[in-house]
């Protein structure tokens, strides 16, 4: 595999129709997608919700975009990737300020244009893929100078729409880049030490995370056993400004649900009830729109056509049905990692392994969540999950995985 910059080739708006397409992902994303539209229609029955309908809109309008990014040269996204990473900066500054970002559930988190809302956070997704993939292209890592100026160049641009994500806030989608841009750095052969480094560095801030729940747990006891009335809040008294009590408590009812949720009534609900669903589906399920975990509303109807929507295909399906779920994202993920392995420059390397890495955290996380692996984190499942932001950037960057492939010999 030849990793040699392509930068000087950017004639690329090639209609090329000469040039094969990969099927194999398409058909297994169009498999998806109907699963998702199916089960979000299934999720909303009892109240009558039309989100399925959206959704459908929106996977309509995605595959357009899908087919416009794939039908152009991949290598011509290099040349205006600062242009995106001005529009992504800017959005997220816009969705911050007061009268301008819609706020809901105590987040801002969306621009909304009255028709339509825009979730500047997925314009993000796309923006640090190319933003580091550029970087990334043009640098050399080799000596250890070398490497720390690559390095403190990715910090900066890729702290900043991280660190604009998290005043939103909205940590799931902050905590699913870092692993994209370790991806394209291994990729690009970075030392052994850094990530050995790096992995050091993580478990140190899960320790520090960690003895922060540690300590939020003391306070909220404290609290309970308190004569006075008047209860504060723990975030004023933590050294991590970031980490919300909402958040800690979706960590402690991962870790020590009867100390947070005793009842099983409070912060632990979605995951009791996911399990439940999930448990309850046997090898068949039972039966499309019989499901009674989200028919009923056991589980919240706020959440089964977008976080969970995994559990109802699980109760509803059965292992059967979540297996073929599996199959399709195992599909998309393979031939991610196949097509990263056929492209003829470093560039389409990048952005196949960074896209396919970005779609595994997300599936992996969200249905790790679902069956209690992991903590809730609210990361929606690609294609399947309800968001019309989310399934127009997955259409996008599958685009250009797709774009990766048609164009991987058409050098000159």
């Amino acid at each position: 595999m030849n990793l040699q910059s392509p930068v000087e080739h950017t004639h690329v708006f090639k209609l090329a129709t000469r040039e094969r397409w990969d099927l194999l992902t398409p058909l297994a994303l169009i498999g998806l997608a109907t699963f998702g539209v199916c089960f979000i229609y299934s999720a909303q029955l009892s109240n009558h919700g039309t989100d399925w309908i959206k959704q459908l809109v929106f996977i309509t309008v995605g595959g357009m975009l899908y087919l416009t990014v794939a039908f152009v040269d991949y290598r011509f996204w290099l040349s205006i990737a600062h242009w995106f990473y001005v529009i992504c900066i800017g959005s997220l500054v816009l969705v911050l300020i007061p009268g301008v970002g819609d706020a809901q559930f105590g987040a801002q988190r969306w621009l909304d244009f009255g028709v339509f809302k825009v979730q500047p956070s997925e314009i993000a997704k796309v923006t640090v893929l190319l933003i580091v993939a550029s970087i990334l292209i043009r640098s050399e890592i080799g000596t250890i100078r070398q490497s720390l100026g690559v390095l403190g160049k990715l910090a900066l641009a890729v702290g900043l729409p991280v660190f604009l994500i998290l005043l939103q806030p909205d940590l799931k989608s902050a905590i699913v880049l870092p692993p994209v841009v370790f991806a394209m750095l291994y990729v690009s052969k970075l030392s052994t030490r850094f990530f050995l480094a790096a992995l050091g560095a993580f478990l140190l801030i899960v320790s520090v995370v960690m003895w922060d729940v540690w300590r939020y747990a003391s306070f909220m006891e404290a609290q309970r056993l308190s004569f006075f009335t008047d209860k504060g809040s723990y975030e004023p008294h933590s050294w991590l400004p970031y980490l919300h009590d909402y958040q800690r408590n979706r960590i402690l009812s991962f870790v020590a649900p009867e100390v947070i949720d005793p009842a099983g009534t409070g912060d632990s609900w979605n995951l009791r009830q996911s399990l439940i669903s999930v448990g309850s589906g046997g090898l068949y399920g039972k039966g499309w729109t019989e499901g009674t975990q989200a028919q009923l509303g056991y589980l919240p109807r706020s959440v089964a056509h977008n976080d969970f929507i995994f559990s109802v295909i699980a109760e509803e399906k059965g292992f059967l049905g979540s297996l073929t779920v599996l199959l399709l994202f195992g599909i998309v993920l393979f031939n991610g990692v196949r097509i990263a392995s056929l492209a003829r420059d470093r560039l389409g390397t990048l952005i196949a392994i960074g896209v396919t890495v970005l779609f595994a955290v997300h599936i992996f996380v969200n249905i790790a969540m679902t069956i209690g692996l992991v903590p809730i984190t609210g990361i929606p499942l690609p294609f399947i999950s309800y968001g019309g932001s989310f399934v127009l950037s997955c259409c996008l960057l599958q685009g250009l995985v797709q774009s990766v492939y048609r164009f991987r010999k058409d050098f000159t």
